[in-house]
């Protein structure tokens, strides 16, 4: 077959191998994993001497953790009645679920760590800038305090409205300013792929969060309620069954590598599959049609530039054809690339480049701690 010399700038494309055409080598065990401790609310499977900022990873593990059991409660009543879908000045879409995201995370992590500051997506200058004599601003404000209310791990006083409020705007715009010395702080983005939010329940959408330390993604979490974790069996393998999870936890810290294990089916409560945990590899595979490639639901594959060479399937039972490549549509969203490609899912995600596009931090910070240290780049 012939070899391809890529030469798109390399944050366009994600790949599981450091060379994609290197010759292959033997996989790391995807089987290896460590039981936590059932009694933490989110233990992680590494050793905090291992980790610098082990209990921050923590901590934002177990926000985001209940931030996706707030996206799945909301999303059952979404279009139950209300004024819940807003469209913000980029036309992009905003629920009440994206603000109560950023709000319980936001005010979580304030309690535990006043000294390190937020950087998010929303703020709530659309929802103070209301008509105060529109009631459905008021219906809007209120759902947005009664998801954070009842996820919020807070052993204090009732959260107030003005107190959810504030707590967005922690992570806002104006909240915070930085001087000429790296610092460090969270970045958040409360719901990537809030398209795949709205639609079906096998749409795949991701809470991310990820810590900033003297200019270098040092930890992150990302939390996705609609993952399907399904194992894609090689030929070697007794079985090619897929085997469904109930979302997926993913976290990463700098030297201590990407691990996962599904998301709980209540907050604080587990069983023994959901306590384990499993180190996620990059997919090894260093051959063009044996790999699986994944590019935005948006786009297509005559858009990509490779296809002047490889033609495309969607269906996994088809031959393996030198001329013609694995393509799987599973991402919504900014972070879902780095999720396929971390989990081993994906072996390439390609983005097609665009003009005059404003790259967001929150869109990619903890994807890419998350693919490194799986192995990939």
């Amino acid at each position: 077959m012939p070899l391809l010399h890529l030469s798109l700038p390399p944050h366009r494309l994600l790949v599981g191998r450091r060379r994609l055409f290197a010759p292959p080598t033997p996989p790391p065990s995807r089987h290896y994993c460590i039981r936590a401790a059932a009694e933490e609310a989110c233990s992680l499977p590494f050793a905090p001497e291992r980790a610098s900022y082990h209990r921050e990873l923590a901590a934002a593990a177990a926000s985001v953790e209940r931030a996706c059991r707030l996206c799945v409660d909301v999303k059952k009543s979404l279009l139950s009645g209300g004024r819940k879908i807003l469209e913000k000045n980029d036309q992009s879409p905003v629920t009440i679920a994206d603000f109560g995201v950023q709000a319980l995370v936001s005010f979580e992590l304030q309690q535990l760590f006043p000294s390190i500051p937020l950087v998010a997506e929303e703020d709530s200058a659309f929802l103070r800038s209301s008509n105060p004599d529109d009631n459905s601003s008021n219906v809007l404000v209120e759902s947005i305090s009664s998801a954070v209310v009842d996820k919020v791990n807070n052993s204090g006083s009732n959260l107030s409205h003005h107190d959810v409020l504030r707590a967005i705007d922690r992570g806002g715009m104006d909240a915070v300013s930085f001087d000429s010395n790296p610092a460090t702080y969270w970045v958040l983005d409360p719901i990537d792929g809030t398209k795949g939010f709205l639609k079906g329940d096998d749409a795949l959408y991701v809470v991310g969060l990820a810590l900033v330390v003297k200019g270098k993604v040092t930890a992150g979490v990302m939390g996705c309620p609609n993952w399907t974790d399904i194992t894609i069996a090689n030929e070697k393998e007794e079985s090619n069954a897929a085997c469904r999870g109930s979302g997926i936890l993913m976290v990463s810290h700098v030297g201590c590598g990407t691990w996962s294990r599904d998301l709980s089916a209540e907050i604080g409560q587990f069983t023994t599959s959901q306590d384990v945990w499993k180190r996620c590899f990059v997919d090894h595979c260093s051959v063009v049609h044996m790999a699986r490639f994944c590019i935005p639901d948006s786009q297509t594959w005559n858009m990509i530039p490779l296809s002047l060479l490889f033609s495309s399937t969607t269906d996994e039972s088809d031959p393996k054809d030198e001329n013609k490549i694995l393509l799987q549509y599973a991402c919504c969203g900014s972070l879902c690339k780095y999720l396929m490609v971390a989990s081993g899912r994906a072996s390439v995600f390609f983005s097609r480049a665009r003009a005059k596009t404003q790259i967001k931090a929150w869109d990619h910070a903890v994807g890419v701690v998350c693919v490194q240290e799986a192995g990939g780049q």
